[in-house]
C-alpha cells in the first residue's frame, strides 16, 4: 500500500484542528479539496478516520491509532527530501512571545548557528502546527505542556521578570515588590489570558483577580496603556529594552522572583542538521551566561525546569 503524503498531511492537519475549514485554511486548500484527500485516504485504508457531524469532527479509534505514525511518516518524508536535495538551505526558525522579545536570545548565537531564516508565529499552537507540517525546522518561545506528539524541546533560558507600571501606581517608588503586593491592581495583558499561559498562571498563583486585555499594537503602545491608569501593571523580562514611554517604571519582583522560560522546539526523529548546531550554540551560551540557574526557594516557575541548575546566583 502506497500512501500519498499530501493526503497524510491533510489528515494530520485535520486531526490537530478537528475542524476541516481551519485545516484547509492552514494548508492553503479549499475545504472541498481537503475533504477529498481525506476521503481518498480513508478509501485506501478501508476504514473511516473521522466521525463527521455537522461542523464538528472527531477521530475514530482507527484515526487515533493512525495519527502518531502519520506524523512520523511526514517527518521521515521531509528528511528524505532534505537528504536528496542537500542541506544548504537556511534553518527556518519561527518565534512567538513577541512582546517579550525572543529575538534577543537568538541574536546571542546567530553567528554561531549557521544561516537562519526567522519567521513570526503568533503563539505556541500556530508554531507547533507549522513544525508538524514541515513548514519550519525549529521554533523558539515559552513552552507549556502538553506538546503534540512528534515534537522535542529543550529549555534554553530562564529570565527574571519585573513588574512594569506607571509613575502614579502606588508601588512605583518601591525598590522591589513581592508578587502578592500586586493583588489589588489590574494585570494588563496583550491578549486574552487563555492564550497567555504565563500571565494566566501568575494571576492564579498570586491571587490577582482583576485582569484586562489590550490590542497588541507593539510594546510601546502596550506600555503607554499601562502607564495611562495607576491601577494597571504588567510583566516583562528584566532584560527587555524598554521604549521611551513617559512615566514608565520597571520594578524587580522578589520573594519569589518569577522566571520566564524560553525553549527551543523541533520535530523529533530527524530533520535539518542546523537544529543540532543551534541547540549546541544555545546550550554553550546558556553555560557562559548562566541562563539556567534556578533556586526553588526564591524563584517561581509555572512548571519546574528539567535541565536547569540547582541555584541562581544572587
Amino acid at each position: 500500500m502506497d500512501l500519498d503524503m499530501a493526503r497524510v498531511r491533510a489528515f494530520v492537519c485535520a486531526a490537530e484542528e478537528l475542524h476541516f475549514g481551519r485545516a484547509a485554511g492552514t494548508l492553503g486548500l479549499t475545504q472541498q479539496a481537503l475533504s477529498k484527500r481525506i476521503v481518498r485516504l480513508e478509501s485506501l485504508l478501508g476504514t473511516a478516520l473521522f466521525r463527521r457531524g455537522g461542523k464538528a469532527v472527531e477521530l475514530t479509534e482507527a484515526g487515533r491509532r493512525f495519527l502518531a505514525p502519520a506524523r512520523q511518516a511526514l517527518a521521515a518524508a521531509e528528511a528524505a527530501v532534505a537528504a536528496a536535495v542537500g542541506t544548504d538551505r537556511p534553518l527556518r526558525v519561527d518565534v512567538w512571545g513577541h512582546l517579550y522579545a525572543p529575538m534577543r536570545t537568538l541574536a546571542e548565537v546567530a553567528g554561531r548557528a549557521g544561516e537562519l531564516v526567522l519567521g513570526h508565529g503568533r503563539d505556541l499552537p500556530s508554531v507547533t502546527a507549522a513544525l508538524l507540517r514541515g513548514d519550519i525546522d525549529a521554533a523558539f518561545g515559552r513552552v507549556h505542556p502538553p506538546l503534540p506528539a512528534g515534537l522535542a524541546h529543550r529549555l534554553v533560558r530562564l529570565e527574571p521578570v519585573d513588574a512594569v507600571l506607571g509613575a502614579d501606581h502606588p508601588l512605583a517608588a518601591e525598590p522591589a515588590v513581592r508578587p502578592g503586593q500586586l493583588s489589588g491592581g489590574v494585570l494588563w495583558a496583550p491578549g486574552t489570558l487563555d492564550r497567555l499561559d504565563f500571565l494566566h498562571r501568575f494571576a492564579r498563583r498570586f491571587g490577582i483577580p482583576t485582569t484586562a486585555t489590550a490590542l497588541n499594537l507593539g510594546l510601546a503602545h502596550f506600555l503607554a496603556e499601562v502607564v495611562a491608569d495607576p491601577r494597571r501593571f504588567s510583566l516583562l523580562p528584566a532584560d527587555v529594552p524598554l521604549p521611551d514611554v513617559p512615566g514608565l517604571r520597571s520594578v524587580p519582583l522578589v520573594d519569589p522572583t518569577p522566571l520566564y522560560a524560553w525553549s527551543l522546539v523541533w520535530r523529533a526523529g530527524g530533520g535539518h542538521p542546523g537544529v543540532d548546531v543551534l541547540t549546541t550554540a544555545l546550550a554553550e551560551q546558556a553555560g557562559r551566561s548562566r541562563w539556567l540557574e534556578y533556586d526553588p526557594t526564591r524563584d517561581w516557575l509555572p512548571e519546574p525546569p528539567v535541565n536547569a541548575s540547582a541555584q541562581r546566583a544572587g
